[in-house]
């Protein structure tokens, strides 16, 4: 089954106070490109989504694997209601695209070949540690054109409620599924 990660990384970092796809990590690499990186390990096609405004040299993002969101300002469920929409109308041959946050490159590889192996057109698979969801959150090819009509800010959130049925969770021992970058602090502590 085709499968492509799609990086959500079109937000404006407000809390973090400066642009955190280019923050540091301990080995010296940008915060996006660890989290590209990671899920490339997985994936052969990772796509990124980007505001109209940003310049993927920049984000050293490869043109050919920007989806643009011109909502982006109006929060993740715009942006990825962009993204889904351009994959529809491009005809995307994936039948699973994994939706994963720009601030997260600690999901271990174990993890996502367990929510691979769950993966289905129908589903939408989400991993849990302690009864808490993360991410990545995988979704099949039906579910695309509800993502892509969803109108709500706060991300998938309202899909996947409207879907329960097709919601497949997956207990992880993984600490990676939570743990994100929204201060400078957070990397520091890592």
């Amino acid at each position: 089954m085709k499968t492509l990660a799609l990086i959500a990384a079109a937000g404006r970092a407000r809390r973090f106070g400066s642009d955190k796809r280019h923050a540091a990590l301990a080995d010296g690499r940008a915060l996006l490109a660890a989290t590209r990186a990671r899920a490339g390990e997985r994936f052969a096609d990772v796509r990124v989504i980007l505001r109209a405004d940003d310049r993927p040299a920049d984000l050293a993002v490869p043109e050919s694997a920007v989806i643009v969101s011109p909502r982006a300002d109006q929060g993740l469920g715009l942006s990825l209601a962009d993204a889904f929409a351009a994959l529809l109308a491009r005809d995307e041959p994936a039948r699973v695209v994994a939706v994963w946050l720009g601030d997260m490159p600690w999901v271990a590889t174990e993890t996502v070949d367990r929510l691979l192996a769950e993966a289905a057109r129908d589903h939408i698979v989400r991993p849990t540690l302690d009864g808490r969801p993360g991410f990545p959150v995988l979704f099949g090819r039906d579910l695309w054109p509800a993502l892509a009509a969803n109108d709500q800010p706060d991300g998938a959130r309202a899909v996947v409620a409207r879907h329960r049925r097709a919601l497949v969770e997956v207990p992880v021992s993984d600490p990676g599924v939570l743990r994100d970058v929204d201060k400078p602090d957070d990397i520091k502590s890592l």
